[in-house]
């Protein structure tokens, strides 16, 4: 069966009358009449008795009807559903990012994020490796560099910085660097281990910031910067870190802040296929509302 026929049959039974079924359908009582026609030529029995008053089902009608109204019926809870969960999004949303970003500053707000979307179930996959989202291995990822692959959508976040900190406990034992050459004297440096992973920023700048032809030693060297954030709190020596960092604790000071380290820009990308993803679009509204709080 015709479903625009069947749509303008249940329209035309409930308004009683063709111009008014015209005038909810947004087309002319002309056009309304020949689809009735159709229809009743097709099932070879008429629908409606004509008479000056206006319309009234047959027998033939009243059972069409009937069904006719149960269907449309099941067909607008169907569309109240998909637009439901298109304004209220659920669902599983699979997060990845860097070890020390995922570890430090996003699991510090997730909980903002899960007690507002309490229907959709995160999952958060820390990792130096860049997992391909177009793949379908993450939903979304943060990354420290712009994404190279043309194919996805991508959200520049904030810019950060790397700086030179140690804890208070550390500047006590060892006193305040007040120079670069004090770096080459009694001083620890923390550096990040690049045997095993190349770095997307010149972490290890302190290493040979203002000298030629050689690089300082370092007391310990981490393949993470997790690990260089926890190495340096705890007061083993001086490490370059990104700023968010030193931001959720008391205990690190920045030495030498007249040195500026390395920037660089944290971008958020998900696969063109999820644009119009309700989970993904409140996650990227919440972290773009968690980054302007974080400026004011």
């Amino acid at each position: 069966m015709d479903w625009d026929k069947l749509r303008v049959f249940h329209a035309v039974a409930e308004a009683g009358s063709f111009t008014h079924a015209g005038d909810r359908l947004g087309i002319s009582q002309s056009s309304v009449s020949r689809q009735i026609m159709s229809l009743e030529e097709g099932l070879g029995t008429p629908l409606f008795h004509r008479h000056p008053r206006g319309l009234k089902l047959t027998e033939q009608g009243e059972a069409l009807f009937s069904v006719a109204r149960d269907v449309f019926a099941k067909l607008t809870m169907a569309e109240n559903m998909v637009a439901e969960a298109r304004e209220r999004p659920k669902g599983p949303l699979r997060i990845t990012t860097t070890v020390a970003f995922g570890s430090i500053w996003l699991t510090e707000r997730l909980r903002e994020f899960i007690d507002t979307y309490p229907e959709i179930s995160v999952s958060l996959i820390v990792t130096e490796e860049e997992l391909d989202v177009s793949m379908g291995k993450a939903d979304v990822a943060i990354r420290m560099s712009a994404p190279r692959q043309p194919d996805l959508i991508q959200r520049h976040l904030l810019t950060m910085h790397h700086r030179a900190y140690a804890s208070r406990e550390y500047i006590e034992r060892h006193g305040t660097p007040e120079k670069l050459a004090d770096l080459d004297q009694r001083h620890r440096l923390i550096a990040y281990d690049e045997s095993f992973h190349q770095p997307f920023t010149p972490i290890n700048w302190l290493l040979s910031e203002g000298i030629k032809g050689r690089r300082r030693e370092a007391v310990l060297r981490v393949n993470n910067i997790y690990g260089m954030f926890r190495a340096c709190a705890s007061g083993l020596g001086i490490a370059s870190l990104p700023d968010y960092m030193a931001q959720l604790t008391r205990g690190l000071v920045p030495v030498l802040p007249e040195l500026a380290g390395p920037r660089f820009d944290a971008y958020l990308v998900y696969p063109e296929e999820l644009r119009h993803s309700k989970r993904i679009e409140v996650f990227r509204d919440f972290l773009v509302r968690q980054i302007d709080r974080h400026k004011a």
